[in-house]
């Protein structure tokens, strides 16, 4: 099943599944996607509710308004070489705010303080349940399903001290979608490519299982210190081939057009654009 929020041609905030090029309006079982999911309302197979094309919507965050983004760095191998660090030995977190967040389709836009807009692709994975000191062995349980990333990244402000939060939080940089594919039609999401094009050419490649710290890690340790509730999203890590350790370094222009792909749940796509002056 794959399931989204969208503005309907009407205007109307509401969310929805997904079948073939169309998506079927759910907002009379919950108000939101992520109250259906902390209901569990979600919708079956032949739901009834108004249909309409994916041409004619407009993509939203799948989970527009989650209590917590949480951000892992350092995540995979590639990566931490690339910027010529050690592999850590627990996780690096910082966070994310939602209304940073853009739907498929809708503009990243580069601030007008810094030229130095940089991509990261990357999974994100999307709790289901309320949850706490969540097991190893039964982490996998909690999961509604998975979506793409791109945590885009202002570098020279990621870059003022230690604290990365400063350099992901601009608005309109952390694109998120198109949808949220649920774990029995994902399959093995370990097994998953993930690739970040620019403009057509690729830049990142990895499968999801070079992560250093696995997805039931991740829900292990972020659920002992937080308590993790339905909506909630993680986001994983992006692999090597970042543009700030390209040489010259990759940065995003006006004009580009950057695509993250996850093969099992599909392909997130931004056009770049200037902050108005």
């Amino acid at each position: 099943m794959r399931l989204m929020s969208f503005l309907a041609p009407s205007g109307n905030k509401t969310w929805g599944m997904v079948e073939g090029e169309a998506v079927v309006d759910c907002g009379t079982l919950a108000p939101s996607l992520r109250s259906a999911l902390g209901q569990g309302s979600l919708p079956s197979a032949g739901s009834a509710g108004q249909r309409y094309p994916l041409s004619k919507i407009t993509f939203l965050p799948p989970i527009p308004d989650p209590e917590k983004i949480i951000c892992v760095g350092l995540n995979y191998r590639s990566h931490i070489l690339e910027g010529g660090r050690e592999i850590p030995s627990h996780p690096t977190i910082f966070t994310r705010w939602a209304n940073t967040q853009v739907g498929h389709l809708q503009p990243i836009i580069r601030p007008k303080v810094s030229d130095t807009l940089d991509f990261e692709g990357e999974l994100a994975v999307v709790m289901g349940k309320s949850c706490r000191y969540v097991a190893r062995d039964t982490a996998m349980g909690v999961v509604a399903g998975y979506s793409c990333y791109n945590d885009g990244s202002v570098r020279a402000w990621q870059r003022h001290t230690t604290q990365f939060t400063p350099g992901k939080n601009f608005p309109n940089t952390g694109g998120f979608g198109p949808w949220i594919i649920t774990p029995e039609e994902a399959g093995d999401i370990t097994k998953s490519s993930l690739t970040t094009r620019v403009s057509g050419e690729e830049m990142q490649r990895a499968t999801i299982d070079d992560l250093v710290f696995d997805i039931p890690r991740l829900l292990e340790y972020c659920s002992t210190f937080t308590q993790l509730e339905p909506g909630d999203v993680i986001i994983t890590g992006t692999t090597g081939g970042v543009g700030a350790y390209r040489t010259p370094p990759r940065w995003l222009k006006p004009g580009d057009i950057v695509e993250i792909e996850i093969s099992a749940v599909g392909t997130l796509r931004h056009p770049v654009i200037a902050e108005e002056q």
